[in-house]
């Protein structure tokens, strides 16, 4: 793969380059221990067809997907390129999202751990350490829980409900992020579910010290940001691209 700009690659060249992060990203998760039998979907705007995403098959694990078993889906949630079925709640869901933020190329929702366990809580993550300060005021909840969204206008909900952010809790559900390319949306999941854990920790253990708004803005303003999103995600990727070249297939 060569490493060039999003400005310098061809829109079919985009399209492989956003489709192969999408791949690695989905097998990370699985490292992680974010796939949760059926549930929990990744997507990635389509750049020829901007109505279009790419995303996860429904129940196949996402340890062992490859570029190639990621499917196609139009606006109206069908599969017009791949084999298989799209999970429900994730074409409600991403649908939605991708409509009302054209700025958002890509969009991760998983039922992990400590998302959810934080998110019974209905609050909104504290500035505790330096990394939960990229989340400080660029994050929202839902508060609400109705079942499993399977109602579109439920996904314009939670599209409100984001709003410009970079995230949202999805109050007795978990989270979800979102940002101008895989590496973002990926990157911030994975870092807003290590900050929830560890918020869960230092209240577990005392009454944490909390970063005055001032300065969690301006530790935001620093490892906040797109670039950083980027940057934190590539060690993952280049580790996952090497131990796991298959999911280039």
């Amino acid at each position: 793969m060569r490493d060039v700009t999003r400005q310098q690659r061809s829109p079919d060249e985009e399209r492989l380059h956003r489709r192969q992060r999408l791949a690695a990203a989905l097998r990370i998760f699985a490292r992680l221990g974010y796939d949760e039998g059926a549930g929990g979907h990744l997507t990635v705007r389509d750049p020829i067809r901007a109505d279009h995403f790419w995303v996860n098959g429904f129940g196949q694990y996402f340890g062992h997907i490859r570029v190639s078993d990621l499917l196609l889906v139009d606006g109206h949630g069908t599969v017009v390129r791949g084999e298989g079925e799209v999970n429900p709640a994730g074409y409600a869901i991403h649908s939605q999202i991708h409509a009302a933020r054209p700025d958002v190329v890509a969009a991760a929702h998983c039922h992990s751990t400590f998302g959810r366990a934080w998110s019974t809580l209905g609050r909104l993550l504290d500035p505790l350490t330096q990394d939960a300060c990229a989340f400080f005021e660029d994050h929202t909840l839902y508060d609400d829980y109705s079942g499993v969204v399977l109602d579109p206008e439920e996904g314009k909900r939670i599209a409100a409900a984001l709003g410009p952010a970079k995230a949202v809790i999805l109050r007795n559900h978990g989270l979800l992020t979102v940002g101008g390319g895989v590496a973002e949306a990926a990157w911030w999941f994975v870092s807003m579910e290590r900050c929830c854990q560890a918020q869960l920790l230092a209240e577990a253990a005392g009454e944490p010290v909390v970063i005055d708004p001032d300065s969690a803005r301006a530790t935001r303003a620093t490892i906040g940001v797109s670039a950083m999103g980027r940057l934190n995600f590539r060690p993952m990727l280049a580790d996952i691209m090497r131990a796991q070249p298959d999911l280039l297939g």
